[in-house]
């Protein structure tokens, strides 16, 4: 069984707008709607989940109730961190049989493909753990930074890594049930624990196991600034 969960927590704080980023209008549809509707009429696709901040559940209900939408059977609460969110939404499908798949993705990410779904269903028919990523057309530079410092000055190159080794993350990320379950379990007994990304938590705590990549796509972008709307 694979189910998408669509993460729709975020506060989008750096929109500078009167809500979060995935309710805001592109295109006559809220940002979430064309996330939502991606994973909706994907046939891989069983069941859909949301994962929203508890401050905007209301309107999430209120987009599912006028949509058409028929997978999406699921509202979750969202945590203070993104991690957070992914660890309530991994806790609400523990009785799930270990078979299930659960697809991550951000619902900042509204450009997402079929063929970018396609990618990741199939993968998880022989991988426990798929990212999806894009290969960087720039030369990436490690930093050290110095927090200290208000200026750029207070930043040195101190590794700068080969280009073709690199590449830049994108969501659907997805995982076997267990999995992700068991990576988070170890995760929540480091008091140092800290994650970005789901498969950062997999390769962090669970080495062992090898993260597939399948290829992603520039279009599949990730709203951050209201540029990005435009």
């Amino acid at each position: 069984m694979n189910i998408a969960i669509v993460l729709a927590g975020g506060s989008g704080s750096r929109m500078n707008a009167d809500k979060p980023k995935q309710f805001l209008d592109l295109d006559g549809k809220t940002v979430v709607e064309h996330s939502i509707d991606a994973f909706d009429r994907h046939p891989a696709i069983d069941a859909i989940a949301v994962v929203v901040h508890p401050q905007y559940k209301a309107l999430m209900q209120e987009i599912i109730s006028r949509r058409n939408w028929k997978k999406v059977n699921q509202l979750i609460d969202g945590g203070s961190e993104r991690y957070l969110s992914t660890l309530n939404a991994v806790v609400a499908f523990l009785d799930m049989p270990d078979d299930t798949n659960l697809i991550f993705h951000d619902a900042a990410r509204p450009w997402i493909s079929q063929s970018v779904i396609d990618r990741v269903v199939d993968a998880l028919q022989d991988h426990e753990a798929v990212g999806t990523g894009i290969p960087s057309t720039d030369t990436v530079w490690e930093v050290n930074v110095d927090f200290t410092a208000k200026k750029i000055g207070g930043h040195f190159i101190s590794r700068i890594p080969q280009r073709e080794r690199m590449y830049r993350a994108q969501t659907p990320q997805a995982f076997r049930l267990p999995l992700i379950r068991d990576a988070y379990q170890r995760a929540l007994q480091d008091s140092n624990f800290r994650a970005t990304d789901d498969c950062g938590v997999v390769r962090q705590y669970m080495p062992e196991v090898k993260i597939h990549v399948v290829e992603g796509e520039e279009r599949n972008r990730k709203i951050t600034f209201p540029s990005d709307l435009e």
